[in-house]
């Protein structure tokens, strides 16, 4: 099964269609029967398999650039890794078996209160 991203003029991801893999023989076949079926000219494949750093979710923007889906940055303060393609805190999460929730206004982790 192959899956494509729908992407908005500004590359947002605003949708995924699976196509059986006799469809989808190639990312060209796919996106050329998306276009046909859809008449809409706006398609990426996504995979599961780290192609593409990450697997596109509704709301993810595609950078032609770095040929990768980004999340939604979480929080201003938060950085994007390069090679992940993922948003990472400025501060590491504390590794003490403890669950903690961010502080963007402090920028820090604060111990989560149950």
């Amino acid at each position: 099964m192959a899956h494509f991203t729908k992407l908005s003029l500004n590359s947002k991801v605003t949708g995924i269609h699976s196509l059986s893999d006799d469809i989808a023989t190639s990312e060209k076949a796919g996106i050329d029967f998306l276009n046909k079926l859809h008449s809409y000219p706006f398609w990426v494949q996504t995979f599961k398999d780290g192609k593409r750093k990450n697997y596109a979710g509704k709301g993810y923007t595609y950078d032609e650039n770095r040929d990768a889906f980004i999340p939604k940055k979480p929080y201003p303060s938060w950085i994007l890794n390069e090679d992940t393609c993922r948003w990472e805190a400025p501060v590491a999460y504390p590794d003490d078996e403890q669950i903690y929730n961010w502080n963007e206004e402090t920028t820090s982790w604060d111990l989560a209160q149950y």
